[in-house]
């Protein structure tokens, strides 16, 4: 057993403390997901901008490729960020993507050309796409059995929380202050944040028991009042760890008994999250291009997102008294309703309304996925798990941009683009309901 320190062991050793630390886990999980909700948006906030002859003069393609680049980052963050969280642990690998992510941020600020904007872009997206899959496993490993939806959804509100304040942001600050700003601005929360997380931040019970240190995570689990998972009946030396723990962790994941779900949720996440970033990447332009101003179709995602923070906060209740799976399956068909309903023209108002309603299922769909992996993954591969998904994920968050910009670029983006989405949230649900639910021990 490691005699190294954690900070949860540390914080745990004095009476008193160690309630705080364990209400520092929520917020401060809560503040970092909000930054990644930032990055959701800010490119596509800023697109329009870029492609004027004022700025760089960005064509269809080079847009496109500005915003994949970044994704693809996220993909590789997740994948091994996540998968690197299953054995340094929780708290080391949140700060260090926090961190990572913000600096990279700040230097989108003053890049000299698309290039190099590029290039940030796709490092702090590396950063970006390990830090949800961490939070969400720090989140559920600090949450009471059976509250497993809600503590994902909550915790997700952050993301639209951050979308929306970043949609809002754009309609002053563009015109005002000019695009670098919101690099800027989106940079500066990690000054305050990044301090209170190495003060706070405590390392999970679920972690710890699974790397053999009982002693240390019974002590965790007693001072936060949460019961111990099931732990592995043999957890490996730090050194056995270090040589082959990624390679076990990921293979468990394609054995007979976990390939079925592994390919299951890896498509569902797929479409998911090709719909959130299709949607959240291109809307202002999809609908410039239909005939309104930037003003309205800046409000339009901002709509969107507002709707995803109460579609959010409705899945989470939702999903823990019918299940995870039954409320993604519902919520991903309801979703590819309102989507196809957004290619009839509308007056501006009730555009609004439809926009409202499409947030509150689109992007609360992809979040019951992370709820069902985390809720049916085994805490020694729960993070190595969400990072499998966030990862297969991110690939249809490359895919919905290239298809989007590609319908953009040949004039029929609307109403083409919201069919497009609406197929894809049928084959998510069908995806999703082919998923097992784990039974409990």
């Amino acid at each position: 057993m490691s005699s190294t320190p954690t900070s949860a062991g540390r914080t745990a050793g004095r009476p008193g403390t160690a309630g705080r630390a364990a209400g520092w886990v929520a917020p401060l999980c809560w503040i970092a997901v909000l930054l990644d909700g930032f990055d959701l948006v800010v490119v596509g906030t800023v697109i329009p901008t870029l492609r004027t002859p004022e700025e760089w003069a960005l064509s269809g393609t080079g847009a496109t490729a500005v915003i994949t680049i970044g994704l693809v980052g996220m993909m590789v963050g997740a994948l091994t960020i996540g998968t690197l969280t299953d054995l340094v642990g929780r708290r080391k690998a949140l700060i260090g993507a926090v961190a990572a992510f913000s600096l990279l941020t700040l230097l989108c600020a003053f890049a000299p050309n698309a290039t190099v904007f590029g290039l940030l872009r796709f490092l702090a997206g590396i950063g970006l796409g390990g830090c949800l899959p961490t939070a969400i496993a720090m989140v559920n490993e600090f949450t009471r059995a059976g509250r497993s939806g809600r503590a994902t959804t909550t915790i997700m509100t952050g993301y639209h929380v951050g979308a929306v304040a970043t949609a809002a942001l754009a309609i002053v600050v563009i015109p005002n202050l000019g695009w670098r700003w919101m690099f800027v601005i989106g940079a500066l929360p990690a000054l305050v944040l990044v301090p209170l997380m190495v003060r706070h931040l405590p390392e999970s019970a679920g972690y710890l028991l699974a790397h053999g240190r009982r002693a240390e995570a019974e002590e965790v689990a007693r001072r936060h009042g949460l019961q111990l998972e099931t732990a592995p009946a043999t957890a490996p030396h730090a050194g056995e760890e270090r040589a082959a723990g990624a390679a076990a962790t990921v293979r468990m994941l394609f054995t007979a008994g976990w390939l079925r779900n592994t390919v299951a949720i890896g498509v569902t996440s797929f479409m998911g999250l090709l719909l959130v970033y299709g949607l959240n990447n291109w809307l202002p332009t999809i609908m410039r291009e239909a005939g309104y101003d930037l003003g309205d179709s800046l409000a339009f995602l901002l709509v969107l997102n507002v709707g995803a923070i109460v579609g959010l906060l409705v899945a989470g209740t939702v999903a823990d008294r019918i299940g995870i799976r039954t409320a993604g399956i519902g919520w991903f068909a309801s979703g590819a309703l309102f989507l196809a309903l957004l290619s009839v023209r509308l007056p501006t108002a009730g555009l609004y309304a439809m926009f409202f309603l499409t947030g509150c299922f689109v992007f609360s769909a992809q979040v019951l996925v992370y709820a069902f992996v985390s809720a049916n993954h085994p805490p020694q591969v729960r993070a190595t798990a969400l990072g499998w998904s966030a990862g297969a994920g991110r690939i249809g968050a490359i895919v919905g941009p290239v298809v989007t910009g590609a319908l953009v670029t040949a004039g029929v983006a609307f109403p083409w683009g919201f069919y497009v989405f609406a197929v894809v949230g049928v084959v998510g649900a069908l995806a999703l309901s082919t998923a097992r639910t784990r039974q409990a021990a």
